[in-house]
């Protein structure tokens, strides 16, 4: 009997280190310094906030994996590819997104997951930051009227375009130079550039932008992502456009 109960202490000591440690994993993981990239053409852009900024809305931990691992990592595959490719380390990836199927067939899908993680990204932390939310104005208002059946409308819209994405992928709202908008799901780390359309701003619906806050519940951060949406970037994005030189 003393025996079995020793043992049964020793696995319950066990079992609660094991979950202590389990429970502090996320958080050491997401404060550990990414690994260094391979030098090249393409970099990782400064991100214009703390990792923290957009908390309640966007927590720091998941800022943190997605900024530093995952956008890190389409970033070092494409230089890791540049090495012994010109053509890759010759272009922007705006450029190998539009002709992507100029490139030779060995380095399309590598490009096509990579160089469009890398742009989408490049969107994403740009429309987005803190003390941002509410509604647009100005010009984007008036095409979200105009274009897309009003902001509570196009709203909802947005939402529901996020919800049946099957799997990981982004929802896209494209502005052509007319300014005229379009709301555009696409799966994975396709790109709208790939299609040779502009992109007005965007939303990240794979799992690794929202689950250690909302776990299964993209609908949640779907709707708490409008918290952090930076409208007056996305009119300057906009303006861009209408003057033909949004690039990403």
């Amino acid at each position: 009997m003393t025996a079995a109960f020793t043992i049964s202490r020793r696995s319950l000591f066990a079992l609660s280190a094991g979950v202590a440690l389990v429970a502090s994993a996320p958080k050491v993981w997401a404060q550990a310094a990414a690994p260094a990239a391979p030098a090249g053409p393409f970099s990782l852009p400064k991100r214009p906030y703390e990792a923290n900024a957009l908390e309640p809305h966007i927590d720091a931990a998941t800022m943190d994996i997605h900024y530093n691992r995952h956008h890190a990592a389409y970033v070092a595959a494409l230089n890791g590819a540049a090495k012994d490719n010109g053509v890759i380390a010759k272009a922007t990836v705006g450029e190998l997104l539009a002709d992507l199927n100029q490139l030779p067939e060995s380095l399309r899908t590598l490009v096509r997951n990579n160089g469009g993680g890398h742009a989408n990204h490049m969107m994403f932390w740009e429309v987005i930051g803190p003390n941002a939310g509410g509604a647009p104005g100005g010009e984007v208002a008036a095409a979200i009227t105009r274009d897309l059946g009003g902001f509570d409308k196009f709203k909802a819209d947005f939402e529901a375009a996020g919800l049946r994405v099957f799997g990981s992928g982004w929802v896209f709202v494209t502005v052509d130079k007319a300014g005229k908008l379009s709301l555009l799901p696409r799966p994975n780390q396709d790109s709208p550039v790939m299609d040779k359309q502009m992109v007005l701003f965007g939303n990240d619906v794979w799992e690794h932008a929202y689950y250690l806050k909302y776990q299964n519940r993209r609908v949640d951060y779907l709707k708490a992502w409008w918290n952090v949406v930076n409208w007056a970037k996305i009119e300057e994005r906009y303006a861009a456009a209408k003057a033909g030189k949004l690039a990403i």
